[in-house]
């Protein structure tokens, strides 16, 4: 049947059963948003206050719920206000699609107002992009983009449609074809192909291999890794686990991969990984990292890394393999197809002893002495009295540290964080969507001074939507983990990193017509917690530190996995 091309938009997102999307109008894309309208009993639209905090809450709605995210933006700096955003869910594998409008044909290449050659800024930071010149090909496009999208090592796409290609008057030929049909049909079959979309089956015999070099070993590792989270493996990967009866370290991504309070938990590796998960890695004698791609934050020497053990790699991703870290032996597949298979060929082992050594290690450190309020007492408190089940989205730091390491994530998408890019200013918008994808749970989103500075105008999409977000800022009044390299490293030469400055984050919420405490005690803070937890509308917590406090352990980039600068 014959319909306007914008509906056709509309409709392939009905066929992929999108029901929310983020964004921000502009003049180039406002032929969609008048068909937006049409659709606004089926497709909820959230307006953020900026292009970035659209893309940062569809990449947490992706995470949080196992969905594809969308995100719409205009030509020119709307579409480049999204380029952080994409990025950061390129580099933790997140699948959002991008919806950007561009300039007309004939204002092409003219260096036209508001026009960007979007799609060859976004290539380096996307699984894909589309410059659609023609209207007809909008069904197949927007399928092969969801499935690029979706499947295989998750990431982002962008679709960028020139204008005259949405105008009012274009249509085109249009049949309602469901998800789970379209991605078989020819062309995406095609695009299957050319992309490697669809994860290889793992091969029988490297199984087989590794179920051998499982049964030689006496002390065996488990890195959980940000790919079982993208594969919702959590079951088989525990069921691994405890078939070793191994220790089991995590990586900042794989944060829900494996139950944080278990009692093989090693914690989290690498930087600010704990005694028990760096040493484990240094003397194992079998690693087994499950979609892992070893970055420098966990690899931080990689020549040294586990070099007492024959190492293992299981990834979605060919390319990932040896790119950091030379293997004995490796896998490629999907983490929870090769789990499953891997488990079926398993018995039950048991290594005592191997335990015994490692696992009381994971005791943290204790502290520093400070009256002040401390890190560890605002995440116990939030532990205590929050649901099991609350979603944590963090931005960047310290803080963030000192949520995974405090935090027990239990399932994917339980935790927020950008991993890969260290994306200050991803937090609220992260929380933002993990709420529209999860309103029945608590969402706490934890940040710093330095952080809430960069994302702190979502707090006008948090009001507005009466979405009930806790955000906790850590108010250190510095620039915290660039701090502490100073101190440690750089000779205390406090260069541009102390934020002596406003707002007051209390009367900022209040501006923004939320709630807002300060709090400089325990005490004070379980009050403020409760009171945030039935107050029905977003709340800021703003939580005085001593400025010296410092994230431990930590081990300096380059260094030998054990070399712990603070303990």
């Amino acid at each position: 049947m014959k319909i306007r091309a914008t509906q056709a938009i509309m409709e392939c997102l009905l066929e992929q059963e999108v029901d929310t999307v983020f964004g921000y109008p502009g003049g180039s894309i406002l032929n969609v948003y008048d068909e937006l309208y049409n659709y606004r009993d089926k497709i909820t639209h959230i307006l953020t206050a900026h292009e970035q905090g659209a893309a940062h809450a569809a990449d947490g709605y992706a995470r949080s719920t196992g969905k594809v995210g969308v995100c719409f933006a205009t030509s020119g700096p709307g579409a480049t206000n999204l380029t952080t955003g994409i990025a950061t869910a390129y580099m933790d594998s997140s699948p959002v699609v991008f919806l950007t409008c561009n300039v007309a044909e004939p204002y092409l290449g003219k260096d036209s107002f508001q026009e960007v050659d979007i799609t060859g800024i976004a290539m380096p930071i996307t699984k894909a992009t589309y410059l659609v010149r023609d209207a007809q090909t909008i069904p197949d496009v927007m399928r092969e983009a969801f499935a690029v999208a979706a499947t295989g090592r998750p990431g982002p796409v962008l679709i960028d449609f020139l204008k005259n290609v949405t105008a009012p008057s274009v249509e085109i030929d249009y049949e309602f074809v469901p998800w789970t049909q379209n991605r078989r049909l020819g062309s995406i079959k095609a695009l299957a192909d050319a992309h490697e979309l669809k994860a290889p089956e793992p091969n029988s015999d490297d199984i087989d291999i590794l179920a051998d070099m499982i049964a030689q070993s006496e002390k065996p590792l488990l890195i959980c890794g940000g790919g079982v989270v993208r594969a919702r493996a959590d079951k088989e990967f525990r069921e691994l686990a405890e078939k070793l009866d191994a220790p089991v370290a995590i990586t900042v991504m794989g944060g829900g991969g494996f139950p944080g309070g278990h009692p093989l938990t090693a914690g989290m590796i690498g930087m600010h990984g704990s005694q028990a998960s760096n040493v484990a890695c240094n003397e194992c004698d079998l690693l087994i990292a499950v979609g892992c791609r070893f970055s420098d934050r966990v690899a931080l020497q990689p020549e040294t890394f586990a070099s007492q053990a024959k190492i293992v790699q299981i990834d979605i991703d060919r390319s990932e393999i040896d790119k950091n870290v030379l293997t004995d032996h490796h896998i490629v597949g999907n983490a929870k197809r090769v789990l499953e298979l891997l488990n079926q060929r398993l018995g039950q082992y048991s290594h005592p002893e191997w335990k015994e050594h490692i696992l009381p290690l994971r005791q943290p450190s204790i502290p520093r002495v400070s009256e002040q309020l401390t890190p560890k007492q605002v995440l116990e408190t939030i532990r205590r009295l929050a649901p099991q089940d609350t979603i944590v989205a963090t931005d960047v730091g310290q803080h963030q540290m000192w949520s995974i390491q405090h935090f027990h994530f239990d399932y994917p998408g339980q935790l927020l964080t950008s991993g890969g890019f260290g994306t200050m200013g991803f937090g609220l918008g992260a929380a933002i969507g993990a709420k529209m994808g999860n309103p029945d749970k608590v969402v706490v989103h934890t940040t710093g001074d330095g952080c809430f500075r960069m994302n702190c105008n979502e707090l006008a999409t948090v009001e507005h939507y009466k979405l009930p977000i806790i955000t906790v800022v850590f108010n250190n009044g510095t620039l915290g983990m660039v701090r502490q390299w100073q101190h440690l490293i750089y000779h205390e030469r406090y260069s541009e990193t102390t934020l002596d400055r406003g707002p007051d984050f209390v009367k900022l919420a209040e501006a923004y017509g939320l709630k807002g405490f300060r709090v400089t005690t325990q005490a004070e803070m379980e009050k403020a917690f409760r009171e945030a937890l039935s107050a029905g509308c977003g709340c800021v917590i703003d939580c005085m530190l001593d400025m010296d406090e410092m994230v431990r352990p930590m081990v300096a980039g380059g260094a030998h996995i054990t070399d712990f600068l603070l303990h």
